[in-house]
């Protein structure tokens, strides 16, 4: 008999651009494993549609008990085309990466760690919700967030590097949402990058991003959405635990 508890779901992505305002624009497909010891892995597909080329990634990430990363393996697909895979590896002091596309051949990469972070931003909506636990609801005060990266593009549609990224992220306040899923009692946090710490391919700052997250213990991602050039939202669709 297995020991593990199972969380699944899906995330419907759609857009709010002018004109645009609803349309299916991707989805997410995700599990999480909760393990007796503390430990928990994240399996996530990603699928973006809009804006072209569209970005298909897989993700497996792992965590230890004290929600750290020690894992992760990521494999891109843009444009229906292979772009990399990598697999990062977090150690005490080091973060290491052994990566291979088309375009960059085969690199391994070990960067040190340089003090405490935060974790590791894997890309999947699921994910960045699930990092939230990290911070302080005793005050809505926005703090430095730390992370390193697979790729800072905010797609992350580059293939798989190391990367570091310094933001800001501050709980808002508590919050009853209702989504397709169901009915939530939620924390909502927003994520800003006022120095530019996250920069797209195209030289954009990245967007003030707002996640509602289940205010349990799980930090499921309820509903979310990034503004200025991006204008996307994203909902919870679908949920077992």
């Amino acid at each position: 008999m297995q020991q593990h508890r199972t969380i699944t779901g899906s995330i419907l992505y759609t857009s709010r651009k002018p004109g645009r305002e609803g349309e299916e624009r991707g989805r997410e497909y995700f599990t999480w494993t909760h393990h007796t010891d503390g430990r928990k892995t994240l399996r996530a597909r990603c699928e973006i549609d809009e804006p072209a080329p569209t970005v298909h990634r897989d993700i497996i990430y792992s965590l230890d008990a004290n929600d750290m990363p020690t894992d992760c393996f990521v494999r891109l697909t843009v444009g229906d085309k292979f772009m990399g895979s990598g697999w990062f590896l977090m150690n005490a002091d080091t973060i290491e990466c052994e990566s291979f596309g088309p375009s960059i051949g085969r690199v391994s990469q070990k960067m040190p760690a340089n003090g405490v972070y935060d974790g590791f931003g894997t890309h999947p909506i699921v994910a960045d919700a699930y990092i939230t636990r990290k911070i302080d609801r005793s005050t809505t005060e926005p703090r430095n967030f730390r992370c390193f990266l697979p790729s800072p593009d905010h797609r992350g549609a580059t293939p798989p590097f190391i990367a570091e990224s310094v933001i800001k992220l501050g709980y808002v306040g508590t919050e009853t949402v209702t989504v397709q899923a169901g009915t939530f009692e939620c924390y909502h946090y927003q994520f800003t990058d006022p120095d530019g710490g996250m920069v797209s391919a195209g030289g954009h700052a990245h967007p003030p991003y707002d996640v509602w997250v289940t205010a349990d213990e799980d930090a499921i991602f309820v509903q979310g959405g990034v503004g200025g050039y991006m204008q996307t939202w994203y909902e919870l669709a679908e949920l077992k635990r």
